[in-house]
């Protein structure tokens, strides 16, 4: 894994991470606003939820694969309201505030997905390494 600080202004920090294998990483933290996903198996597609509010980060989790020879990113989180309550799914997007403390582990070699007919998503297989290396 490399890592760079490409910019630095307004109190905002960008970085560029770069992932040459597969990783794995968990977060915690705050959300001004996010948009999960809940995965319809009868209807065979995500149904977007919009939460417009400040969220707790109560738990986030989730791989960075490799699907049709690009980085693919797969999380999930669970967000926690003021009232309580909440809500999880997919993480389709999300506005860091104030911040997100994140691990990530990289993993030795790559993990690849496929599509998977039955059930209309993307699956890790773990053959797909093998048959690539011969």
């Amino acid at each position: 894994m490399k890592t760079a600080l490409l910019d630095e202004r307004g109190g905002l920090r960008t970085f560029v991470i770069v992932l040459a294998t597969a990783s794995h990483f968990t977060a915690i933290g705050a959300f001004s606003r996010a948009v999960v996903a809940y995965f319809d198996w009868s209807a065979k597609q995500y149904r977007h939820i919009s939460i417009d509010e400040q969220v707790e980060v109560l738990s986030l989790m989730g791989d960075v694969t490799i699907e049709d020879g690009k980085p693919k990113v797969h999380a999930h989180v669970v967000l926690g309201k003021a009232d309580a309550t909440a809500h999880g799914g997919h993480l389709i997007e999300a506005s860091v505030r104030p911040t997100l403390e994140i691990v990530v582990t990289e993993t030795p070699r790559p993990l690849h997905r496929r599509f998977d007919p039955a059930s209309g998503v993307a699956l890790i297989d773990p053959a797909a390494e093998k048959v690539r290396r011969g």
